[in-house]
């Protein structure tokens, strides 16, 4: 992936990330990158209180991504059947409709 995606990438709506998966099977290849994207030092700095974790399992279970966001909502994906800009897609309309919500209404 790009590195000017990780630019892009900020935490600061987001409690906690939780990404599980085996590192033996096959699908794990979208999941690790977005972990990747997540976990880097430059993104962790936009939220410092946000907590990146990884579950390594050896169970051939499907990788798995949980995100807990500073208001309560979950967002949880099942990597096996997406792409990294898939995940990534959804997690930045996520944060962009968590961040309206958050917004007052407009102003006059």
């Amino acid at each position: 992936m790009a590195a000017s995606n990780k630019a892009a990438v900020v935490l600061n709506l987001v409690k906690k990330i939780t990404i599980q998966f085996c590192p033996f099977e096959s699908n794990t290849r979208a999941t690790r990158e977005f972990l990747f994207m997540v976990g880097s030092e430059r993104v962790k700095a936009t939220n410092l209180n946000c907590e990146v974790v990884t579950k390594v399992k050896h169970d051939k279970s499907d990788p798995m991504v949980d995100i807990t966001f500073t208001n309560g909502e979950r967002l949880v994906m099942n990597g096996a059947n997406l792409s990294c800009k898939e995940m990534m897609n959804a997690f930045q309309s996520r944060l962009r409709a968590s961040d309206t919500k958050e917004k007052p209404a407009g102003k006059i």
